[in-house]
């Protein structure tokens, strides 16, 4: 091999790998740096003070707690509504192109959209969700979706639902695809049931999937901003505040950059945790 011949990758990957400097590595180390510097002080002024302070912040402790609770409930209910839909698309079923359409549709609309919809729908006066279940007998008076304490967060949680599960769809309708069929047919001249076939074949032959749509739609659901703050800007009070809209908070509204910088080194490192089995089983496969 020519030595010439030996380095031609370099102008192919260069200009790759100078965007990702550019457009990732640099916010990162910006971030980082920003993080560890006092608020108003110098150039030189760095220190740990911005990760002590999120200790004894009540607020970032309620945005955390909050983030935990929404992603938590998000991502299992995308989960499972997300496995039920893609063994129905998988299985024997009329115009199955036009039902995949019409399953991908809410994943489409764009949050701050979605936000807005269901925004108007959940309206206790004119809202479209109180007069059907008005009409269905299940209420007998408006409900305050987003304004009631007990409700407000699991309100937008169902928002998500309906606009994030066709991303763990997809994932696992490609992992259902690639399971053999000739496995539930040997299993079926056994005699097992399929209640049986399912826990036997499907669940371990999606494990892989399950791992990767854990890891993305977690990171997804950590970053979620635009269908809160549409829907509910961090409210009532801060019942719907999480790690994203407080960043955005501190950093756009109180100009607190680098506590807000703190906030998201604090976001990547929850982010690399929870990534890491999706990192470990994509490195064993290489």
């Amino acid at each position: 091999m020519k030595i010439k011949d030996r380095y031609m990758w370099i102008p192919f990957v260069l200009p790759g790998v100078l965007l990702l400097i550019l457009v990732l590595g640099f916010p990162a180390v910006t971030s980082i740096l920003y993080s560890i510097k006092s608020e108003g002080g110098g150039n030189a002024s760095y220190t740990f003070a911005n990760y002590a302070n999120l200790l004894n912040d009540p607020f970032f402790k309620t945005a955390f707690w909050n983030t935990g609770i929404f992603v938590f409930l998000s991502v299992a209910s995308h989960i499972i509504l997300g496995l039920a839909v893609a063994m129905v698309l998988n299985g024997d079923l009329p115009a199955k192109p036009l039902f995949r359409v019409i399953a991908l549709l809410p994943w489409v609309v764009p949050d701050v959209v979605a936000g807005i919809i269901w925004k108007w729908m959940y309206n206790p006066l004119y809202g479209a969700l109180n007069d059907f279940l008005l009409r269905l007998g299940l209420i007998h008076s408006h409900v305050e979706w987003l304004s009631n304490p007990r409700l407000t967060l699991f309100s937008v949680i169902l928002v998500n639902l309906w606009r994030g599960f066709p991303f763990v769809m997809l994932i696992l309708l490609a992992g259902l695809q690639a399971i053999p069929r000739y496995l539930y047919e040997a299993a079926a001249i056994d005699g097992a049931s399929k209640r049986q076939s399912f826990f036997h074949i499907t669940i371990p032959g999606l494990r892989k999937m399950f791992v990767v749509a854990l890891a993305l739609d977690t990171v997804w659901e950590v970053r979620r901003f635009g269908l809160i703050q549409a829907m509910t800007q961090e409210g009532p009070g801060v019942l719907t505040e999480v790690l994203s809209t407080y960043t955005y908070k501190q950093y756009f509204k109180f100009f607190r950059f680098e506590y807000a910088s703190a906030i998201s080194v604090v976001m990547t490192i929850v982010l690399l945790l929870v990534s890491l089995p999706y990192i470990r089983m994509i490195s064993q496969e290489e």
